[in-house]
């Protein structure tokens, strides 16, 4: 799918126009502020992963409050960052977000690199989140695309209903052929794109009739076709599923500082099978570990 601008003046009144949308509509959110801080926004971006916003403001705040810079998180036991991660799911990404505290204090001094490179290279960091932090900490002017951008340009440049399965080197083509030669232009759009994705140009209702750029969006011109592409695989019910049984696991082990037996986790779930495969699944993500009677957060 070719979503190369057809001219540049179609992409310079892109950018500009959703740029001044922005800055008149933009929510705000924390991580938006003036002074909010490289950290801060490093941590946001691990919580934002697959979590709404209005249940990662408090966690957030909360986080900030107990871990205002990487050393200070850094210099707890990985369990206490898991804990502290409660119900914002999937787990990982707290051991993760440790993980690159440590790296960030021993290998950077306590400060959070501004360079995409230096930022891959620290654990449970992608391409979105090393580019984000660059651009939205640092004011760099990177592409950045998360699925939100991706859905934008597939409807307004490309005349797509859905973007098709996500491509690294496409999808930062396409928005690279947007963004603004400006520095500070550039980070604006970044966020501007982002948020016209996530509450204008949403998946399932779209308000094309407050859309800013809704008079050049190539979707709408073309009379809204359904998209007829590759889709991406539905993630199956969170009831009944590994997901659900994980998640009464941590839920256990967050609870104490002490083991959890196996008598207790027996008691969790009823099918004994799929109770073991979620509890091996926890200990091979490192997320749970063996101890004397049985089971606890890594320490």
């Amino acid at each position: 799918m070719n979503v190369t601008p057809s001219a540049p003046v179609k992409a310079a009144s892109v950018s500009a126009t959703l740029n001044a949308w922005f800055v008149a509509n933009a929510r705000d959110l924390p991580w938006r502020r003036d002074g909010f801080g490289a950290w801060g926004i490093l941590v946001s971006e691990f919580m934002l992963q697959q979590t709404p916003v209005n249940r990662v403001i408090p966690r957030l705040e909360e986080w900030l409050a107990r871990w205002p810079t990487p050393a200070s998180l850094a210099a707890v036991p990985p369990s206490e960052a898991v804990r502290a991660w409660s119900s914002l799911g999937y787990p990982r990404r707290a051991l993760w977000l440790h993980a690159a505290a440590v790296q960030i204090t021993q290998l950077h001094g306590g400060v959070v690199p501004s360079d995409v490179d230096d930022l891959l290279a620290l654990t449970g960091i992608g391409d979105y989140t090393a580019r984000a932090v660059a651009a939205f900490a640092y004011g760099h002017r990177h592409p950045v695309v998360d699925t939100n951008t991706r859905r934008v340009i597939a409807r307004a440049i490309a005349g797509a209903g859905e973007p098709s399965p996500p491509n690294r080197g496409r999808d930062l083509d396409a928005m690279g052929a947007l963004l603004p030669q400006s520095v500070h232009e550039a980070a604006l759009f970044n966020a501007a794109i982002m948020e016209l994705g996530a509450v204008v140009c949403t998946s399932r209702s779209p308000k094309c009739e407050v859309c800013p750029i809704r008079k050049c969006c190539a979707w709408r011109a073309a009379g809204y076709p359904e998209y007829t592409g590759i889709r991406k695989t539905v993630q199956k019910k969170f009831e009944g599923s590994d997901r659900q049984v994980r998640g009464l696991i941590m839920a256990e082990l967050r609870s104490t500082h002490r083991s959890v037996t196996e008598a207790e986790i027996a008691t969790l779930w009823p099918d004994a099978a799929q109770l073991q495969r979620a509890l091996a699944s926890l200990v091979a993500d490192g997320l749970a570990i063996s101890a004397e009677g049985g089971h606890t957060l890594p320490e």
